[in-house]
């Protein structure tokens, strides 16, 4: 086996291996004849509920970890910041407050497609009221950018948490809208299902096509402005498919902390710093953590289910403290 693809294998066998293992988990375990009787399409009670309820979620678990993964690369490219994340820098704090509002707004339209819109809107204005921050306050390093950030995600969690308690009634269930704030994934039918693994897809086709810009951005400004590249440009539009992919991510899944930062440091490990190989590879790495962490939720603490960002954030926090410890070193 040449040396090239066993990164690649190894991720595809980490992420089947993730899969079956989360279709099996759950507060009563499915065991492999259970999962077989499943897939050749028995139709007694155990294996519908493993093809009707189970395997959609799961999928929908790898999909976000997925986006996940290519919102954290995508960003940390644009910034040449190791440490930026979609969770740190106020994206998806904005993707949370905009698909709050259409939670808990009655605004007579369709919420499915309102809480994608709404929250991409507010991933995006996130971002970019980060960037302004430290564009006016002359520096977008990692310092400034994270310090940016967290002053930013803090006001937006803020303004969540005052939607909650000021607009949440008999008819709007605050449970509901902080377990979905506090990260899950909820069972997708099939047909959304199909949805959200064409827009992964799109995400994913969308980040590539930046994937020669992020490498030049890597170079330095001017180093990227002489090999023809606008700059200011690519960096808003870079920013603008990071938000997308990061709101969709949210839409689906609530607030997922830590993935976006870790999937592409581990990527990173496996193939290289080039773009066109990272951004894959850090959709896979993404996708089998979340798959992971979701399978976990599910089957620690039966009957109950931990939040999903309670997992994730259990686990990143100590590998974001490894990276900043690394990070500030003199």
């Amino acid at each position: 086996m040449s040396a090239p693809r066993r990164p690649w294998l190894a991720l595809l066998a980490g992420l089947a291996a993730g899969l079956g293992l989360a279709v099996a988990a759950g507060h009563d375990w499915a065991g492999p004849a259970d999962l077989l009787r499943a897939a050749t399409g028995h139709d007694d009670l155990r294996s519908r509920l493993l093809i009707d309820w189970r395997l959609p979620r799961v999928l929908a678990a790898a999909c976000v970890g997925a986006l996940l993964g290519l919102g954290g690369a995508v960003f940390q490219g644009v910034f040449r910041n190791p440490l930026a994340e979609p969770y740190l820098l106020g994206s998806a704090g904005g993707a949370a407050l905009g698909a709050s509002v259409a939670l808990l707004v009655p605004l007579g339209l369709p919420q499915a497609p309102l809480l994608a819109m709404l929250a991409f809107l507010g991933a995006w204005g996130a971002t970019f009221v980060v960037m302004a921050i430290a564009r006016l306050a002359g520096t977008v390093d990692a310092a400034g950018l994270l310090l940016a950030g967290v002053a930013v995600a803090a006001v937006l969690g803020a303004l969540r948490s005052f939607l909650m308690l000021a607009l949440s009634d008999d008819t709007v269930n605050l449970q509901v809208v902080l377990s979905w704030s506090l990260g899950g994934v909820q069972t997708p039918r099939w047909p959304s299902l199909a949805g959200l693994a064409l827009a992964t897809l799109a995400g994913l086709a969308a980040t590539l096509r930046l994937a020669r810009g992020l490498d030049l951005l890597g170079l330095g400004d001017t180093m990227a402005a002489g090999f023809g590249q606008d700059v200011r440009g690519f960096v808003d539009r870079a920013v603008l498919v990071g938000a997308a992919v990061v709101a969709l991510a949210v839409a689906f899944g609530g607030l997922v902390a830590f993935v976006g930062l870790a999937a592409p440091h581990v990527a990173r490990w496996l193939v290289g710093p080039l773009h066109r190989a990272l951004l894959p590879a850090a959709a896979l790495v993404g996708a089998i953590l979340v798959t992971a962490a979701d399978a976990l939720a599910r089957s620690v603490l039966p009957p109950a289910e931990i939040p999903l960002g309670l997992v994730t954030a259990v686990a990143g926090g100590p590998f974001f403290i490894v990276l900043l410890a690394r990070q500030l070193r003199p």
